[in-house]
C-alpha cells in the first residue's frame, strides 16, 4: 500500500502532524523507532492539559487516538533510509521492508551531545536538565548551576534565579561579555571560573560538583544546554538544506515546514533552534496542514 504521507517519528511533533492528515481523510502512516529525545525524563511539563504526565503516556494516548481514524496506520520500526523514485518517496526500514508515499514528514528529532563529565549521563533528565521552562519548577529552591556549553549559556544562567540561587560555571571557555556580566550580577548569579570535572550524589540525585582546582561545591540541579545533531541521516540522503544554530545544525524549513526538497516536510526539534515540547506539537500541526494543502494542489 502506498500512502499520501509517511510521517517518520511518532513523538509529539510526528503525532500532531499525522492526526491533521488523518482528519483530512488522507492515507497517513507513522513509523516510529520509540527512541524519543525525552525518554530520559519522567514527566513532561508546560503542555496544556498534559502537565506532569510521562512523555511516553502522552504519546501512547496520541497513537490510540490516531488509530481510531480508518486512513491512519502505525509501524513500530526504525526507518533507515529514504529516496525519491519518480513521483514517490521510498522508505526502507531496518527489518528489510519498504513503504512508499507521495509526501514525507520527517519528525525524527535530535541527539543530545553532553559534555564528557563524570556522572553527567546518569542524571540526565532528572537533576541534569536543559530547559528551565520544562523542568525548573521541579528543582525550585535548590542550589542551581548552569554549565556553560556555548555563548548562550550566560543567558540561561541569568534566567535561573527565578527558580533558585544560581552559579554560572564558565568551564574556563565561555566568559560573559560586559553586558552579560552586568546582567548576571544584577540577577545575583555567582560566577565560577574553575571548570566542573565531576558530579556527586546518589544518582539520579545530585548533591555537589567537583571543580578542577580541588574544591567541591554543593549543587542540587545542573542546567546544561547540550549540542545537538539530527538523529536521522535521511535529511542528508534526500538533500535537505540545513542551518547552523547556536547549539548545532537544524533543517531549513519554510513557514509551512517544507524543507528545501519539494514534498519533504520537517517538524519538531530537528527543524528549529528552539526546543520545547509545545513548540514541537505546534510545528507538527503546521507540517501536517502544510502537507495536506500541497497534496490538494
Amino acid at each position: 500500500m502506498s500512502y499520501d504521507v509517511i510521517v517518520i517519528g511518532g513523538s509529539f511533533a510526528g503525532q500532531a502532524a499525522a492526526i491533521q492528515l488523518a482528519r483530512a481523510r488522507r492515507r497517513v502512516l507513522v513509523i516510529d523507532a520509540a527512541k524519543p529525545r525525552n525518554r530520559f525524563a519522567k514527566a513532561a511539563h508546560g503542555i496544556v492539559g498534559h502537565d506532569g504526565k510521562p512523555p511516553r503516556a502522552i504519546v501512547q494516548e496520541a497513537t490510540r487516538q490516531l488509530l481510531t481514524y480508518p486512513t491512519a496506520g502505525f509501524v513500530d520500526g526504525e526507518a533507515v533510509s529514504a529516496r525519491r523514485i519518480g513521483d514517490i518517496f521510498e522508505i526502507a526500514l531496518a527489518d528489510g521492508t519498504c513503504e512508499t508515499a507521495k509526501w514525507l514528514i520527517l519528525a525524527t528529532g535530535v541527539i543530545d551531545e553532553l559534555p564528557p563529565l563524570r556522572g553527567l549521563w546518569e542524571r540526565w533528565g532528572s537533576t541534569v536538565i536543559h530547559c528551565p521552562y520544562c523542568h525548573g519548577y521541579e528543582v525550585g529552591d535548590r542550589l542551581l548551576g548552569s554549565l556553560a556549553t556555548s555563548p548562550l549559556s550566560a543567558h540561561q544562567a541569568a534566567m535561573l534565579p527565578d527558580w533558585g540561587p544560581t552559579t554560572y560555571f564558565t568551564q574556563g571557555e565561555f566568559e560573559p561579555d560586559e553586558d552579560q556580566l552586568t546582567r548576571l550580577q544584577a540577577r545575583g548569579v555567582t560566577i565560577e571560573r574553575s571548570p566542573v570535572v565531576a558530579l556527586h550524589g546518589d544518582a539520579p540525585g545530585l548533591t555537589a560538583v567537583d571543580l578542577a582546582d580541588g574544591r567541591r561545591l554543593p549543587i542540587g540541579a545542573l542546567f546544561v544546554a547540550p549540542r545537538v545533531r539530527p538523529s536521522s541521516p535521511m535529511f542528508e540522503q534526500l538533500g535537505c538544506a540545513t542551518e547552523e544554530g547556536p547549539l548545532g545544525p537544524y533543517v531549513r524549513v519554510d513557514e509551512w515546514k517544507q524543507t528545501s526538497v519539494p514534498g519533504v516536510y520537517s517538524a519538531g526539534d530537528v527543524s528549529t533552534a528552539m526546543h520545547n515540547a509545545s513548540f514541537a506539537v505546534a510545528s507538527g500541526v503546521t507540517a501536517g496542514v502544510g502537507a495536506h494543502q500541497s497534496l490538494m494542489a
